[in-house]
């Protein structure tokens, strides 16, 4: 495995682990700054609105630098974030940085995502980005349970803090191992780039993304308030079900990855069926301390399985020459459908019929992302202007 690699890793563990830490401390922050449950959770929308905003923004604004010098001023702009989320006076403070902080979250991982498959062979791309998601998976296992158990303890400031510390680390590995090569030489014009927001296959992959992924935030983003009123888990027992959900993260995500080698859009249709199939069975298993704690494993597994399948699908369906756009689009997809699921969840507890039936509504979302990757798969023996066909991977 390329060294270079790993280093990309790392920075995945750093961004993810800011992603998804306050899902662990949503009561905590509530009650600091005194807004509801679900004004904390529209934190993770903002976020998430952050990553999707910044994403095509951010690469079409630096697609005329080495991909290195990305990485690094992406990963600078991500540790400066945290250090003002530490420092956050109020509310409108926090939400401020955790958006300056996503400006740097979607295009870390659109560029990264194809350095990333230039470090392997052709037929291992889909294996290179996983590797790369390990970071995010890692973050789940280890740095999410970790920083919850620090914020518990020492306040969600002080998680901050260390989320500060490991950007500084991600930056150093960065620097040391990931190759400098210039790409001004073979930059293809604007209108070529742009001209990946024509393509119906792709603008169906970011939409199957968008919106088959929503549904897992529909659920993780309150994890702590289902497991604490509906399954009487204590904050303590919170992390714990963090870090079995991060387990089931790693395996999803390496089996999304082999799954997608052999057949992309097949491994997208199975798994996104799978994991509407899982978000359904909440309801039946959180009313119950075993039944739950299962649960989040296996939507761990069910979750990341998708992240392979869905890049690679816009990545084989984009053109050479908007390889990064359509990367960055996609992770922009992923944060949209974040941002999404974070705002439906909580309509659904304020305005609906509360966080039981949190599993249902997500379950329905995920299966109208699987009607998209059916209807693209549909459409794959058509050609259609500007689409380049990979039959090997349908």
């Amino acid at each position: 495995m390329p060294i270079a690699l790993l280093a990309l890793t790392v920075g995945a563990f750093g961004i993810g682990t800011t992603e998804f830490v306050l899902m662990g401390l949503l009561q905590q922050v509530a009650g600091d700054l005194h807004v509801s449950i679900a004004a904390a959770g529209l934190l993770i929308s903002g976020y998430a609105m952050g990553v999707a905003v910044g994403a095509p923004l951010l690469t079409l604004a630096t697609r005329r630098l080495p991909r290195k010098t990305v990485l690094l001023a992406l990963m600078a702009i991500f540790t400066l974030g945290n250090l003002a989320c530490a420092m956050a006076p109020n509310y409108g403070w926090l939400m401020a940085a955790r958006v300056v902080t996503a400006l740097a979250h979607g295009t870390f991982f659109g560029v990264g995502a194809v350095v990333a498959t230039g470090l392997v062979a052709p037929e291992r791309r889909a294996s290179a980005i996983a590797i790369m998601f390990t970071g995010l998976t890692a973050a789940t296992i280890f740095g999410v349970p970790a920083g919850a158990w620090l914020g518990l303890h020492q306040g969600w400031r002080a998680t901050f803090w260390v989320v500060s510390l490991i950007g500084v680390l991600a930056f150093a590995v960065l620097a040391m191992f990931v190759p400098h090569k210039k790409s001004a030489e073979t930059l293809p014009a604007l209108r070529e780039e742009l001209a990946v927001l024509r393509s119906p296959q792709v603008l169906l992959g970011l939409a199957m993304t968008v919106v088959g992924y929503a549904g897992v935030f529909v659920v993780f983003t309150y994890v702590q308030p289902l497991l604490n009123r509906l399954t009487g888990l204590s904050d303590g027992a919170v992390s714990a079900v963090l870090l079995l959900f991060g387990g089931g993260m790693a395996v999803g995500n390496l089996l999304g990855g082999r799954l997608a080698d052999r057949g992309v859009m097949r491994a997208a249709i199975w798994t996104l069926a799978a994991l509407a199939l899982v978000l359904a069975s909440l309801k039946f298993a959180i009313g119950h301390v075993v039944p739950a704690v299962v649960f989040f494993g296996v939507l761990g597994v069910a979750s990341f399985a998708t992240v392979a399948p869905l890049q690679m699908r816009v990545l084989d369906k984009a053109s050479d020459a908007g390889q990064n756009l359509a990367s960055s689009l996609n992770i922009a997809a992923f944060n949209l459908g974040n941002a999404v699921g974070a705002w439906v969840g909580g309509v659904t507890i304020e305005h609906g019929p509360g966080l039981a039936a949190l599993g249902w509504v997500a379950a329905a979302l995920t299966l109208l992302g699987l009607g998209i990757a059916l209807w693209s798969r549909a459409l794959d023996g058509r050609p259609s202007a500007g689409q380049h066909a990979h039959p090997a991977t349908t």
